[in-house]
């Protein structure tokens, strides 16, 4: 608990480390104008503080300001076809969440297909959450937690993101395996100020979210969502050492339009320029640092290359 916010958030946006590009790689002329990041969700929440941090870097790398355009709607459907309908030539890019794939299952009439539409340009990486609570409530771990939801069936109140989101679905699994019965109650934004004041007692959030909140007692954490114990949080254990095989994570990654553009850009490079290494995940996830996050731009400017 004693990690910087700008240290955390930098370490939260980064995730995975991605293999170094060739220097001619970086002697491409893209971009040679703004680009803008489509994030599907309001300022101030997980999703946003990855954009910014991620785009704050590669501005700083490639000479040309990346924009963080929040449009906020439909569970991050809005956002997501907003960039499905730009041109494929790079300069409109999504912050891609797993809202999409799940948006994929849970809507049946969306005008674009997430996985068909949509090219993957590099992975940022996991996102994990954690199960907090208002300290006014009197449980301080996970069987007290259940303990108490049962013995109260329909009198907690759960806050997510939305309907089918990610930090709805996690909580979903836990009333599942838990047998608990909570009252879900989803926002179209952020729920931080219902959650702190308690008319929200229990939530499924991102640790971006509510790191200053733990840091300061003002929320409790019970549990981690991800398998094991997440090393932002070591002294918190993971759901799964109270409810067997419990395992749930978010991601991060940008996106691009799919499009004939793209392809025809990629074949008409010569084959030294178009050569990539591929993205070996080499080093422990959640290296501290931007490097890795600045040096995905490679990706970013080849598109998607193969």
């Amino acid at each position: 608990m004693k990690l910087r916010r700008r240290e955390f958030l930098h370490l939260a946006a980064v995730g995975v480390t991605l293999a170094s590009a060739s220097r001619h790689v970086w002697a491409q002329a893209y971009p040679a104008r703004p680009v803008r990041i489509i994030v599907g969700f309001p300022a101030e929440i997980a999703p946003d503080i990855v954009a910014r941090v991620i785009g704050q870097a590669l501005s700083e790398r490639l000479g040309q300001q990346f924009v963080i355009e929040n449009r906020p709607g439909a569970g991050s459907n809005l956002g997501a076809e907003i960039v499905v309908k730009a041109p494929p030539d790079g300069y409109t890019l999504l912050l891609a969440v797993s809202s999409g794939a799940i948006n994929a299952t849970l809507y049946s009439n969306l005008s674009f297909n997430f996985v068909r539409d949509t090219a993957p340009v590099a992975m940022i990486g996991p996102g994990p959450f954690v199960m907090v609570v208002n300290p006014k409530l009197p449980t301080k771990t996970v069987p007290e937690f259940i303990a108490y939801a049962k013995a109260n069936p329909g009198k907690i109140n759960m806050a997510s993101q939305g309907n089918g989101l990610a930090s709805h679905l996690m909580g979903e699994l836990f009333k599942m395996m838990a047998g608990v019965n909570l009252v879900h109650v989803p926002y179209s934004g952020s729920f931080t100020a219902d959650l702190l004041s308690g008319q929200v007692q229990v939530a499924f959030v991102p640790i971006t979210n509510v790191i200053e909140y733990l840091k300061d007692a003002r929320l409790r954490p019970l549990a981690v969502t991800t398998a094991k114990r997440a090393e932002l949080l070591p002294g918190v254990p993971a759901l799964s050492e109270f409810l067997p095989s419990y395992d749930a994570t978010g991601w991060n990654g940008i996106g691009a339009p799919r499009g004939d553009a793209l392809r025809n850009h990629r074949k008409a490079q010569p084959r030294d320029q178009r050569h990539c290494t591929g993205s070996r995940h080499e080093g422990a996830p959640y290296q501290l640092g931007r490097r890795a996050a600045v040096d995905d731009a490679w990706r970013i400017r080849k598109t998607h290359c193969r």
